[in-house]
């Protein structure tokens, strides 16, 4: 089929709650980021303690994300994305009642248990959804979920953590995950199962240097943004005095830009390519942390906000066609490790971010961050060098 073809026909309606999962999922991730303040004040901690709560997450998620994929390989995939979400909606409920940050870290770990699983088994069983030649524009479009929860999720949860406090805001994306796996259970259909990775197949994806480097840009470019996104709230409240209302507005705004993004990504990716997508979303991030002196208002903040925005959702769904693509077989475990390999950077930067905050180096941030997308760039020039393993097969 011609990709003009491609484009013309519509995408399967089954993915639409792939796609709201991927919202609820992100929303709850995020929520954490949107509520850092009122978090550190309710339960009397530092901003560097409470954006532990982050990096702690990112490492389970990190080490879940391939464990995991192991352990549910044979599940039908409507059963096991549909209950992630039910276990998702219990623990961010649990989280509501909380009393202290310890009680608080241990529950979220938990917690996250759920993206770990939702989001590269959502990606990997497309493939059994969409035609080959709409495989790459499908998984964009699933990962949208994750751009609409900034333009949606994030800063509402920022404007009723704010208002209302962290709980509410928490115990409200427990209510997104209960409708969404009401959804998933509804949609999709039985009998849906990637094929299983065995232990000979997961020696050949982290044998092969263009799985593994691609998913060192992942692991690069996560770094360098979450030592700064991380710390959004108290970083534009030290800084710019933002109130509540300013920050949500400042998230939508964000989130509104990656969904646009995204969007492109989902339309063009197959067109001009996967390696080529990814280096524009990470150098269009980077754009952004060299303006970012710039920033000495909401407003100039704002603009020096969207070019990071337009890369920062794109260039992951990006990412995971480029692996589906280098070999189709091992998308289930080379996209688990792409997963994991973004909440590696997650906690990464999260924990530097934090450790940098702690040394009284707010300020600096933005530079440590750049330095993590430069590298990303210069790691993924290195990986199309490499020879696609598109002939890999996973071993029965």
């Amino acid at each position: 089929m011609s990709a003009l073809a491609s484009k013309a026909t519509p995408l399967p309606r089954v993915l639409w709650p792939l796609l709201f999962g991927n919202f609820v999922i992100g929303t709850g991730v995020m929520v954490v980021p949107g509520t850092l303040n009122d978090i550190g004040i309710s339960l009397n901690i530092s901003v560097a303690t409470a954006g532990q709560l982050i990096a702690a997450a990112a490492a389970l998620m990190c080490l879940g994300a391939p464990l995991l994929a192991s352990v549910v390989a044979g599940w039908d995939r409507r059963r096991l994305l549909a209950l992630s979400l039910v276990w998702y909606a219990v623990f961010l409920a649990l989280s509501a009642w909380m009393p202290s940050f310890g009680s608080l870290l241990i529950v979220r770990v938990l917690t996250v248990v759920s993206p770990a699983i939702f989001t590269p088994q959502a990606a990997a069983c497309v493939g059994l959804l969409v035609p080959p030649e709409q495989r790459g524009r499908a998984i964009a479009f699933v990962f949208l979920g994750w751009s609409v929860a900034s333009v949606v999720g994030m800063p509402l949860g920022a404007f009723i953590g704010g208002t209302l406090g962290w709980r509410s805001a928490f115990g409200a994306v427990a209510l997104l995950s209960v409708v969404g796996a009401v959804w998933v259970w509804r949609a999709m259909p039985d009998g849906i199962k990637p094929p299983a990775l065995s232990r000979a197949a997961w020696g050949e994806a982290l044998r092969s240097p263009a799985l593994m480097l691609c998913v060192a840009v992942t692991l690069l470019y996560s770094a360098g943004q979450f030592v700064l996104f991380s710390y959004f709230a108290p970083y534009f409240k030290s800084t710019l005095a933002a109130t509540p209302l300013q920050l949500s507005l400042l998230f939508a705004w964000f989130g509104a830009f990656g969904l646009v993004g995204n969007i492109l990504m989902s339309r063009h990716v197959d067109r001009i390519g996967a390696p080529r997508a990814v280096m524009w979303g990470v150098g269009a991030m980077a754009l952004s942390l060299l303006l970012w002196p710039l920033g000495s208002n909401l407003v100039l903040v704002a603009l020096v906000l969207i070019p990071w925005a337009l890369g920062c959702f794109a260039s992951n769904s990006a990412q995971q066609a480029r692996l589906v693509a280098i070999a189709p077989a091992l998308a289930s475990g080379s996209i688990a490790l792409n997963t994991s390999a973004m909440y590696a950077g997650q906690a990464l930067g999260a924990g530097s971010g934090g450790w940098l905050i702690a040394h009284d180096g707010m300020g600096s941030l933005h530079w440590f961050a750049l330095a993590g997308l430069i590298a990303s760039m210069a790691m993924s020039w290195w990986a199309t060098r490499q020879r696609p393993h598109g002939n890999l097969r996973p071993t029965a």
